[in-house]
């Protein structure tokens, strides 16, 4: 699947401020970046930084005054979807050091509050066939209504108002599989089903690979139902939405406007 991205927002900040950025398609091996180009306004000094994980990057900008971001990419796609159902699970003492961290609870993800629940909601389930049965409860039971959580909505305020938007969904399928012992991150992208559109977010797992005699895969996984894995563009990955947000702002700024567009080519 080929891709066409086009993103762009605008914000103000009325004193010198630093603003750390990550918007763009990442450079990875499950996605070719075919065309791209990124443009700020002109004059801006920016510089570039490695991002969480190595995948992608992040931008900071000092900004005064008004200041524009445009970013379009082609992409096509070499992701292989898998039977997530049917993986296993990992022992914990077996993962790989870069995973354990996804374990832990972090600022939107309070993975341990969930864990009796979790234990009693999908006794018997693992690995695989419990994140899918993990999924289908955060459809069942959270609607997607826009405007419904802030910045400050953790996992654990959307189970209890049982609303929100993708990072809300997000947080929750994550926090479950953390309880459950799965390592599992937070996801921004693109995909050309979202609706509205936007920059979009889902989970991403950490199970056993079939291919590799005791290794592992990271899996993703949109509990809103609006992306598939072999559709979704990744910007970056982090514990939770604090770590890969569009845009972080140290000081005062006026959010503007924003646009994004994915399409099939």
């Amino acid at each position: 699947m080929t891709l066409s991205i086009e993103a762009s927002f605008t914000f103000r900040a009325d004193q010198p401020t630093d603003v750390l950025l990550q918007f763009e398609v990442a450079a990875i091996p499950e996605q070719a970046i075919i065309d791209s180009d990124t443009r700020f306004t002109t004059g801006a000094e920016v510089s570039r930084v490695p991002a969480q994980d190595l995948i992608g990057e992040r931008v900071w900008a000092c900004v005064e005054g008004e200041f524009a971001v445009m970013h379009r990419a082609k992409v096509r796609l070499n992701r292989i979807a898998s039977d997530l159902g049917a993986l296993d699970q990992l022992a914990a003492h077996d993962l790989p050091g870069e995973a354990v961290q996804y374990l832990l609870d972090s600022r939107y993800c309070p993975a341990d509050r969930f864990q009796s629940f979790v234990a009693e909601e999908f006794v018997g389930l693992h690995g695989g066939e419990a994140v899918m049965a993990m999924h289908d409860w955060v459809a069942a039971h959270l609607a997607y209504t826009p405007g419904a959580s802030g910045p400050n909505t953790t996992a654990l305020d959307t189970f209890v108002e049982r609303h929100g938007v993708c990072r809300d969904f997000a947080h929750v399928l994550v926090s479950f599989a953390r309880a459950a012992g799965i390592p599992a991150r937070y996801v921004s992208c693109f995909a050309p089903r979202v609706t509205p559109q936007d920059f979009h977010a889902v989970a991403e797992v950490f199970l056993a690979d079939p291919s590799t005699d005791g290794g592992g895969i990271w899996h993703l996984v949109d509990a809103t139902g609006m992306a598939r894995a072999d559709e979704i563009v990744k910007i970056g990955v982090g514990r939770d939405a604090a770590d890969v947000s569009f845009m972080t702002s140290f000081g005062p700024t006026e959010f503007l406007d924003k646009t994004v567009t994915v399409a099939g080519l």
